[in-house]
Formats: structure tokens, sequence, C-alpha cells
């Protein structure tokens, strides 16, 4: 028993080198101090991207129920689309993000929301209410045509 004992805590000690450890507490240590100077002395954000101009806007209300069904409606009152239909499940996604965002911050629910189309093809979406916003890039073909389709 006793060399099975001395074998196995000889693996145990060598299953992370000690070298690696050190070295992920270095780079740990290291990446901490460059956040904190940088925050130190107030630098500018680089590779940020800029946000090109808004070529259209279209401004809608987005109205769920409790089963998860959200109706877009535009200014007049009129329904231009549902989240249950054509692939605009990501309507809903959205909507739940605002109405935990509105929450949070104790604003009814009700307030127009934004699409914007930015003259490099993008959609963005602000919620002029709570200050929040989503640039509509990497999120799938679909999920942004739903909301694109609110633009035209």
């Amino acid at each position: 028993m006793g060399q099975l004992q001395s074998q196995m805590s000889a693996r145990d000690t060598e299953m992370v080198p000690r070298v690696l450890v050190q070295a992920m507490f270095a780079l740990m240590t290291g990446a901490l101090l460059l956040v904190g100077f940088a925050v130190l002395t107030d630098r500018p954000h680089v590779g940020v991207p800029r946000l090109a101009p808004v070529e259209a806007e279209s401004r809608v209300y987005l109205e769920g129920s409790r089963q998860g069904n959200v109706t877009v409606r535009d200014g007049a009152g009129t329904v231009i689309a549902r989240s249950e239909a054509d692939r605009n499940g990501f309507i809903g996604v959205i909507w739940r993000v605002l109405a935990r965002e509105r929450m949070k911050r104790g604003i009814a629910d009700g307030a127009p929301v934004r699409v914007l189309r930015r003259t490099n093809g993008t959609i963005a979406i602000l919620d002029t209410a709570t200050d929040w916003s989503v640039e509509l890039v990497g999120y799938g073909e679909d999920n942004v045509a739903a909301f694109a389709r609110l633009v035209d």
C-alpha cells in the first residue's frame, strides 16, 4: 500500500505544474495592472468602432403578453409585426430585455423604441426611456431581418 500511496501522491502534485500556476497568476496580475493604469490615467478607448450616421429610423411600440408573444405597433397604433410570425421570435427576446431594463429603473412600459438603419447597413435598437441600446451585429440574419423590416 505504501508504494501505491506514494505514486498517487506524486501523480497528484504533477497534475498542474507549479510553473503553469505561477504563469497564470502573473498573467492575471499583468492584466489587472494594465486595466488599472488605463483607468487611472483616463486613457481613451481604442479599437471601438465609430457609429455610422443614421440613414432611416422608425419609432415602434412593443407590447408583450404573459404568453411571451409580442406585438409591434407603429405610431398610429397599426400592428406591423408579431413575434410569433415570420421568424420574428427575436423581437420577443429584445422585448424581454427592454422590459427588464425598464423594470430595473421603474419606468412604465409603453414608451416607443427607436429602430435605426445606419449608413453602413447595420440595424440598431435604442430605448430613449432607459438609454439602453444594442447594435444588431452578429445576431444572425433572421434576427436582424426581423427588425430591419420595421425600418423599411
